[in-house]
């Protein structure tokens, strides 16, 4: 992790140096680590728009053909080239973040390591707000504040799902938040700190990339009807 710890740990120092608050440094530095990853949440909108959109064909093969799995597999297949769609495109963006979020998660839990500016050794243990020592856990108000808005987050996620994935995401839409909320309460502050914020800006892209969901949807749907009706017009002639 420390390939992308110790680059993340350079960002970090360098907005403290302009700000001179560790726990505002950290907002600035969740909110510019969010916006670089805005192009792999949009392919995960652009991914689920897709599915959504053939959703109803998927269902229905897989209740005419549940009694020949091979034969549905097939089918299953001939929709996703029909809409152009590589299965595999869903999880790419996911092995993208996982190991940014992991590096971000130990930079943030052990800074030292990968921080070597002198400035960061006492910055790291800085108030912030009603938090006395952002090394150490605060164990209520950020733990809560961190496990709402992830439960929030999940919310606005399903809101926009289709009903299959939305109910694969429901169940983790209560165990998640609580799990948040317990590691928060032992991670330092600073951690807790980040995934609140972090988290609110999530949300605040659902909201913004709600529209280009149903665009994109509108788009696929529309590029197939187009593709259906081209190879009509071919049979015809």
């Amino acid at each position: 992790m420390g390939i992308i710890a110790k680059p993340l740990g350079l960002l970090l120092t360098g907005i403290y140096n302009m700000v001179n608050n560790y726990g505002i440094a950290l907002i600035i530095f969740t909110i510019v680590v969010r916006v670089c990853m805005i192009p792999l949440y949009t392919k995960q909108i652009k991914t689920s728009a897709e599915m959504s959109s053939m959703q109803p064909k998927i269902q229905e093969i897989q209740q005419r053909y549940a009694k020949n799995p091979e034969l549905m597999q097939q089918k299953i297949s001939e929709v996703y080239a029909e809409y152009n769609y590589n299965p595999m495109s869903g999880c790419l963006p996911m092995l993208i973040q996982m190991p940014i979020i992991m590096g971000l998660f130990a930079m943030l839990r052990n800074p030292m390591l990968y921080m070597n500016s002198e400035s960061m050794i006492m910055a790291i243990h800085e108030s912030f707000l009603w938090v006395s020592d952002l090394s150490q856990p605060d164990t209520w108000i950020l733990p809560i504040a961190a496990g709402l808005t992830q439960y929030f987050s999940f919310t606005t996620q399903t809101a926009t799902m289709d009903q299959s994935s939305a109910g694969m995401m429901s169940s983790m839409k209560y165990f998640f938040p609580v799990m948040i909320f317990l590691m928060g309460r032992s991670f330092p502050a600073g951690l807790s700190l980040y995934w609140f914020v972090g988290t609110l800006v999530t949300i605040a892209q659902n909201f913004m990339l709600r529209g280009y969901k149903d665009k994109i949807k509108a788009q696929a749907e529309e590029s197939r009807a187009n593709k259906k009706n081209g190879g009509k017009d071919k049979k015809k002639k």
